[in-house]
C-alpha cells in the first residue's frame, strides 16, 4: 500500500470488450483464434477446490514473519521473500512467467538531494525548500541545472482529447516552466459534464501532469498546492519529496524527463502572480474553461538540483498458467509483494505489513493454487505478478508496464489485490474507480451469486483508483479491477466497519503493529479471493475481450491497442 496515498478509512483500501461493432471492423470476433466457448464454457469454476483457509493463513504469517524483516526490496528480506515465492509458485505448478524465468529484474535508483548545495528561484526570489516548495528531478544524474527558463501558467496541464480540452494549444513550452493546477476541471467546476465531475479523473493526477510536462518539452513543472484538490495538506507534500527518493533506472537513466519537478505552497505562487501583475483567482477561475488559454508569467526560473545517488535491483516475480487453446492471451492477477522493512524506531524494527500486503501476496498465490488444481487448464493463460517496490511509488507495477514480457494487448485484464483487511462478514464489496470498465459487469455476476451488493468509493475525488499498481497498468491501456471487501459489516453495519477500519488505519497501517493474528476472521478474506479466483477463470475461459466503458480516459488507448493487435 504505497505511502503517498489514503490508508484504510472505509475498510476497503482506495484500495479496482471491445464491442462486436469494433471487433467486427478489426477482422472479426474471434481474437483468440478458434471458435469460441461462451463465457464460462469449457471449465466451469465452481470444479476449482475452494480456497484453503489453513495455507492462506500460513503464507500470510510466513510473508509477515520476523525472517522476512518487513520485505524492503532491496535488502536480505527482500531476496528471501522472492525467493519464498518462487518456491510457492513451482510447488503450485506454475511455469516461469517472464520466458524461462520467475523474475523481471527491476532496477531502480535512491536520489537524495543536498537542500544546502540546490535552490529554485524564480524572477528575485529564492524559495525555502521544505517550507515553501520541494523538487527533486527523475533524472539519474548527481547535477541537473537550467538557467533563465521562461515561465508560464498552463492551467491544470492537461491534453484530454476525449474531453476536448487541451491546456498546451498554440503554446510551445520547450525549454520553459510551467506551472499547473493539481486535479482536474471538473473538481473545479463540480459539473458532471466536465471532466468526470467531481470524480477526479487520471489528468487530475501528480504523475500526469509530470509526464506530459515532459512530453510537451518543458524544462521544469510545478504544481500549485492547493489542500482541498490535492485531498492532503502541505505536511503530506513535504513529508512524502524531502528526503531519499526511489525510482525506477529506466532505458533513458530518465532523460526524457523534465529537469526539475516540484509542488509550491498556495500562498507563494498568489505572491509570485502578483509580481508578474496576474490575478491568481482570475486565472484558476479561467483554467477551468475550455476556452482557457496559457499565460505567460514575464518571468525567468533558475535551478540546480545536486544529488547523491545509490543504484539497486529487486525484482517482480511472475508464474504462469499456460492457457490450453489461447496461450498467448493473459489474464492478469498483481499484488505487491514489498513493504517497509525494519527501519521503525522502539524495541520492534520491523515493520511486517501482514495486512499491507501479505494478504495480497498470498491471496495470489492461492488463487492460482486454486486454478492449478482444475481437471482441465483454462483457454487462456493466467500471469500471477508479485510486483516490488510498491511503496516506493508503484515502482515495480510500473517497470512491468513499461518494458512488458508479454504484449500489453494481449493481457485480457487483470485484478489488483492490495491490502486485505480480515473483516468479518460483510454485505458489500467496494470498487474504486467505479464506473471504469467492463470488468465491473463481471464482478457483479459473481458477487450476486453471493448476496452481496456493490458500492463505488465514497470519496472519487481523492483519486485512489490512480494509487495503487493496477493504474501502472491501466493506463497503457489494459483495463483492470481493484475492488475490495466493503464496510457495511453484517453485524453492526457500516458504523462498525468504519470502525474496523478506522482502528487499522491508527493503529496498524504501516506500523510494526501490522502483524499477522492467528484470531483473524478468514472467511470475508476467503470468499473475496474466490470471487478474484472466479472472475480470472471467468475471463480465462472466454473469447470475450472487456474495455473501459465508454468516454473513460483509457478507452482510446485500448481500442488503438486492440486495433493494432488484430
Amino acid at each position: 500500500m504505497n505511502a503517498r496515498r489514503r490508508p484504510k478509512l472505509h475498510v476497503m483500501l482506495p484500495a479496482a470488450i471491445l464491442s462486436a461493432a469494433l471487433l467486427a471492423a478489426c477482422g472479426g470476433g474471434a481474437p483468440d483464434g478458434e471458435s469460441l466457448p461462451e463465457r464460462g464454457g469449457a471449465v466451469a469454476s465452481d470444479e476449482a477446490p475452494g480456497i484453503d483457509e489453513a495455507v492462506l493463513r500460513e503464507r500470510i504469517a510466513t510473508l509477515a514473519s520476523d525472517e522476512f524483516e518487513g520485505r524492503a526490496p532491496a535488502s536480505a528480506g527482500g531476496a528471501k521473500t522472492r525467493g519464498y515465492l518462487i518456491e510457492e509458485m513451482k510447488k503450485i505448478g506454475l511455469k516461469p512467467g517472464n520466458g524461462d524465468s520467475y523474475e523481471q529484474i527491476v532496477p531502480t535508483v535512491e536520489t537524495t538531494l543536498n537542500p544546502e548545495t540546490s535552490f529554485l528561484k524564480i524572477g528575485e526570489k529564492t524559495y525555502a525548500y521544505g517550507p515553501e516548495v520541494v523538487y527533486w528531478t527523475k533524472r539519474v544524474e548527481e547535477a541537473v541545472s537550467f538557467e533563465d527558463s521562461d515561465v508560464v501558467f498552463v492551467g491544470y496541464g492537461v491534453v484530454a482529447p476525449e474531453y476536448g480540452w487541451d491546456d498546451y494549444a498554440g503554446v510551445d513550452v520547450t525549454g520553459k516552466t510551467v506551472i499547473m493546477l493539481v486535479n482536474d476541471p471538473g473538481f473545479a467546476t463540480q459539473d458532471p459534464d466536465v471532466f468526470n465531475g467531481n470524480a477526479m479523473t487520471y489528468y487530475g493526477r501528480w504523475t500526469y501532469k509530470y509526464e506530459e510536462a515532459a512530453r510537451q518539452g518543458a524544462a521544469a513543472a510545478i504544481i500549485v498546492h492547493q489542500t482541498a484538490p490535492a485531498a492532503y495538506g502541505w505536511g503530506v507534500v513535504e513529508g512524502s519529496w524531502k528526503g531519499p527518493q526511489i525510482d525506477l533506472v529506466r532505458r533513458d537513466r530518465g532523460a526524457s524527463r523534465v529537469a526539475l519537478e516540484g509542488w509550491m505552497q498556495e500562498a507563494d505562487v498568489r505572491a509570485l502572480f502578483e509580481t508578474a501583475g496576474k490575478d491568481f483567482d482570475a486565472l484558476v477561475a479561467a483554467a477551468a474553461t475550455p476556452e482557457f488559454e496559457a499565460v505567460p508569467l514575464d518571468l525567468k526560473a533558475s535551478a540546480a538540483i545536486k544529488n547523491s545517488i545509490r543504484l539497486s535491483l529487486s525484482a517482480n516475480v511472475v508464474g504462469m498458467l499456460e492457457g490450453s487453446q489461447a496461450p498467448e492471451a493473459y489474464v492478469l492477477y498483481v499484488a505487491h509483494w514489498d513493504h517497509l522493512g525494519a527501519t521503525a524506531a522502539g524495541e520492534d524494527k520491523i515493520s511486517n505489513g501482514a495486512v499491507d500486503n501479505a494478504t495480497g501476496t498470498a491471496g495470489i498465490l492461492s488463487i492460482a493454487e486454486s486454478i492449478a488444481a482444475l481437471p482441465e487448464r483454462p483457454r487462456r493463460s493466467i500471469l500471477f505478478l508479485a510486483v516490488t517496490a510498491e511503496e516506493s511509488g508503484l515502482l515495480g507495477s510500473a517497470y512491468f508496464a513499461e518494458d512488458p514480457f508479454v504484449p500489453l494487448a494481449n493481457i485480457v485484464g487483470g485484478i489488483n489485490i492490495d491490502g486485505v483487511l480480515p473483516v468479518p462478514a460483510t454485505k458489500n464489496l467496494v470498487v474504486t474507480g467505479y464506473g471504469a470498465s467492463e470488468l465491473e459487469d463481471i464482478l457483479k455476476k459473481y458477487a450476486d451469486q453471493r448476496g452481496l451488493y456493490i458500492s463505488p468509493d465514497p470519496e472519487p475525488e481523492k483519486g485512489y483508483f490512480y494509487r495503487s499498481d493496477h493504474i501502472s497498468i491501466a493506463k497503457k491501456g489494459v483495463p483492470m479491477l481493484y475492488a475490495d471487501l466493503g464496510p457495511d459489516f453484517v453485524d453492526g453495519g457500516v458504523e462498525a466497519g468504519e470502525a474496523f477500519g478506522a482502528d487499522y488505519r491508527v493503529n496498524r497501517y504501516h506500523l510494526p503493529a501490522d502483524e499477522y493474528d492467528p484470531s483473524w476472521d478468514m472467511e470475508s478474506m476467503v470468499m473475496l479471493f474466490e470471487i478474484a479466483r472466479d472472475i480470472g477463470l471467468d475471463l480465462a475461459n472466454s473469447g470475450d475481450w472487456p474495455n473501459w466503458y465508454a468516454g473513460t480516459e483509457f478507452r482510446g488507448l485500448r481500442d488503438a491497442q486492440r486495433a493494432e493487435a488484430e
